[in-house]
This record gives C-alpha cells, structure tokens and sequence, in this order.
C-alpha cells in the first residue's frame, strides 16, 4: 500500500524497482488472462467480504456516501470491465488506477463504465444515476477492487459481494436472512431442475436459489464472455424470482442480467397478495398461469393470478412478523381456524407455505426453509397436515444452528415435497399412497462459528484450500446429505433422478 494522504490508501501490485516510480507500478495495462493469473483473491486467499470491509472502514464510513449503493455501482462497472475485456478488440482492463491527466479524467473513464454497464444490463439503475464518490476517493476504492477478478465459472465472487450488500439491507431485521450458498447448493442438488423446467423463488432476495439452479442447469459453467446461446435461452425463460425489498430485487435483478447476460424474470411483488400486483408483474407470469378445464375457473384465474405452473420452488421465506391483513387472510386456508373462523393474524412463513404450494403444477417440487418450530410445536399441527394432504414429503433435513448467524441464531430445517400427481398429462406423476419413506438427516457441520463467521477447510500446516475455481472451500456437510439422499431419491424411483447418474 502506498499512503497517499493520511486516509487515502493506494494498493500497489508490486514494489517498484530502482528504475520505476509508483505512478508507473499504479498505472500499469493489465489483460484479464494477467488478472486472472494474479487474483488476489487466489494468490493471498482472501474473500471478497474481506476486501469490502476494508474498504468501507478505510474509504466509504468517511466519504459522506451511501455505502451499499456505491459498492454496487463499482462491482457492477467492473463486472461490465472484464466482460468487455474478454471480447474482441481492446483486450486490456479499464477498471484500474491508470496515468491519467489529472482526477476529473479518471472520474469520467470509470463513470463511463458504469454508465456502459447501465446499457449493457438495462433496469437496474435508473438512466440519471452516477457515481457520488469524489475522485480522491473513487481511485482508493479502486484500488481496493483493481487485482480482483470477479467473472468466474459459478459467479461465487459476486455471491460474496452481494451477501455483504444484502447483509447491509439490513432484511434480518425483518426476518429474511441471507440463505448461505451451500445451503442452497444442497437443496439444488436434491431436487435436480432440468433444462425445459421452470423455477420460481417467491421470496427471492438476491436470487441465490434460481441462479444457483441456472448454474446447475448449465452444467456450472460461465466465463467472462458470457453465457452461450442456449443457456441465456434458459435463463431469460425459466427462471423467476419475486421479492418486496426494492434493495434486494435491485441485487437479483443485476445478479441474474449477469449471469444470463440478458432479459430477467425478477420482479418487485408481495407474493402474498396478488391483487396488488402491477401489469408489469402480470405481463411478465401470464404465460406461466395454470389452466384449468373448467372455463369459469380458469377466467378467475386468470384474473386472479393464483395458480401457476412451475415445475421447481425452492425458498427461505421471512419468518418474522404476522400478517393481519383480512383481505389477505381471506385468500388462505391456512390463516382459518376450522372452516369459517378467519384468525385475527397469521405467520408469514406459513401463508408461504400455502402460497408456494399454489405456484407449484400437479408433480411440482418444493424446498423450503422453516423454522424448527413447524415441525415439533403441537400448536402446529394443522400446517404438517395440510402439507401432507397436499404433497408427498421427500425429505428434512436439520440445519445446525450456526448456519443463519449473525444475523439469526433460530434453529431451522429444509423441508422438501412434491406435490401429488396421479395425472401424468398435467405433470409428472407422485402418485397418492398413505405410507412412504422420507429421507432425514441433520447437519452437524455448518461452515460458520458459533459468530457466524465462514470457517474454511485447511490444509495440515492451517493453509487455507482453494477448489479447482481458486475458491476457498467452506467446511461443511452438506454434500454428504445431499448424495445420500440422491441414493435414497433413486431406491425409491424419484422420477425427477430417474435414470440420472450426475456427478457433484
């Protein structure tokens, strides 16, 4: 680091030389084949919640700036930076400290690539945003960001980054936590999308589940260049995600226009209560509403937006807060207590269940966290026997208790069903029977401490190990129970792993 003034710190790739000045160690042209070999993200084996952090403590609590708006603006300039490097023509980075003339010159040329990144993924920012930082502080922050590469094969990089912002929304406090990636990726090996299927999160956050099921779809592979024909096909058509937060939608929306490079299907909604529902909304699902024979219930349905035809849902709802809007309680059978008595409120999670489960088709698949609570609470027994009237329970799976901290210490479970289908001209058949297997497991490893930090595998000498991305690997078990239960979905003829022989 070279301290330019008593709070402007400049990172430096190098130490200069007898025959160098910093300015020409600061103002070397990097290609993103040099980026990559000399990540430092790989070479000293950091995360990119490290690297943000110390960035706003040293630069952004002191710039009189909203914090998580100007880290999205530069992660958003610099993704657009590698993507463009990666393309023919002019192959070196522009999201760097270079030799320009003077500070209003570098201003404009990463202004410029914000603004270019605006175009290139369209919706995100409105056409009159900039970025606030002054030039001072613009070059400190990024040289913070210059030698990291963020375009990777499965987007980890930016998950990193855009946990630290969702944590920063502040959405634990209203009972919606930042679902950890191999969380999600235990729930998407399980339940195993298929390229023609569509999937939803109706409580989406910053997407991890659909993106994470894109990955999956694609077969885990994304470079710089983008997504090729038939996978941008795929994510702009089957994949959806709805959430109420402005602040995480703005996150999902640019996290799935990224991964697809394209189109999105993300949208800012209450899920619960459709009739609130813009026409942008409706116009975006009318092609995903189910169809009914009859033609009085198929009007209302599509007037009413209530029942869909997904093939995937996985979800963390928020837990926090009961809703005790009648007009909403009206819509749910499970905000009544027996068959006319409508409660004063009910818990948001549990509308969710009901809700989700209308997203579903006949045959459709369900992963979704709960609290502990739903499953063991005697009060709580209506919810297990409407889920087990509606749907065929797959498989629970116990979370430990670190995995939600710090933002929650709330013991929780991954709950996985398919919905019954004796039909199979309307979906894949789960045929009604009254006594099955459901597969169970509990996690005794959770990958964070009991402060909810991130603990990593290691080699014997305490080294930290990267995986074939140049990662640093979680420690944690939940491949395992993903595997075993992939064994226990074929024993029992699952037909969505059917015939599947997929390696992890």
């Amino acid at each position: 680091m070279h301290r330019r003034e008593p709070n402007l710190y400049w990172a430096l790739t190098d130490i200069p030389n007898v025959h160098q000045t910093l300015e020409a160690i600061s103002a070397e042209r990097v290609t993103l084949a040099e980026l990559t070999e000399h990540d430092k993200l790989v070479t000293e084996r950091l995360s990119l919640k490290d690297v943000i952090l110390d960035l706003e403590n040293l630069v952004l609590a002191n710039a009189g700036v909203d914090a998580f708006e100007e880290v999205f603006k530069l992660i958003y300039a610099k993704l657009y930076d590698e993507w463009r490097a990666a393309r023919p023509g002019n192959p070196y980075l522009q999201f760097r400290v270079l030799d320009d003339p003077d500070e209003q010159a570098f201003y404009n040329r990463i202004n410029g690539l914000f603004h270019r990144a605006k175009e290139q993924w369209p919706g995100v920012f409105l056409p009159g945003e900039k970025i606030d930082l002054t030039p001072g502080h613009l070059a400190t922050c990024v040289s913070f960001l210059q030698d990291i590469k963020l375009f990777n094969s499965n987007l980890q990089i930016i998950d990193e980054a855009f946990e630290y912002l969702m944590t920063e929304v502040g959405k634990g406090k209203k009972g919606q936590y930042f679902t950890p990636r191999h969380v999600i990726d235990m729930a998407v090996k399980m339940l195993n999308p298929k390229f023609d299927e569509y999937v939803v999160d109706p409580a989406c956050g910053s997407c991890g589940f659909t993106v994470h099921a894109t990955f999956w779809v694609w077969g885990e592979q994304l470079n710089a260049r983008g997504p090729n024909p038939w996978q941008r096909e795929y994510a702009s058509t089957h994949v959806y995600g709805l959430d109420f937060d402005t602040r995480a939608v703005k996150i999902a929306q640019a996290l799935n226009l990224i991964a697809g490079d394209g189109r999105t299907n993300v949208y800012r909604a209450n899920t619960l209560a459709p009739y609130l529902w813009d026409d942008t909304m409706r116009v975006g699902l009318r092609d995903r509403l189910c169809h009914f024979p009859d033609p009085e219930r198929n009007r209302w349905n599509q007037e009413h937006y209530r029942y869909f035809n997904f093939d995937v849902l996985m979800t963390n709802p928020p837990f926090a807060g009961d809703i005790s809007e009648r007009r909403i309680l009206h819509q749910y059978e499970l905000a009544r207590r027996g068959r006319d008595r409508l409660a004063a409120k009910q818990g948001r999670d549990i509308l969710f269940i009901e809700r989700n489960l209308e997203f579903l088709r006949p045959g459709g698949r369900m992963a979704i966290v709960l609290p502990q609570g739903r499953f063991n609470n005697t009060t709580d027994a209506y919810i297990r026997e409407f889920i087990a009237r509606e749907c065929r329970i797959l498989a629970v799976v116990g979370l430990d208790g670190n995995t939600f901290k710090p933002h929650t210490g709330t013991k929780t479970s991954l709950l996985f069903v398919q919905k019954w289908n004796d039909d199979p001209e309307v979906g894949p058949l789960c045929p009604h029977v009254d006594d099955y297997p459901i597969f169970f497991a509990t996690s005794k490893k959770s990958g964070k401490d009991s402060s909810g930090n991130y603990v990593y595998q290691t080699d014997e000498q305490g080294h930290r190990l990267l995986d074939k991305h140049g990662h640093l690997i979680v420690d944690h078990d939940l491949d395992e129970i993903a595997i075993a239960f992939v064994i226990f979905a074929k024993e029992q003829d699952f037909s969505f792993w059917k015939d599947e022989d997929r390696p992890f």
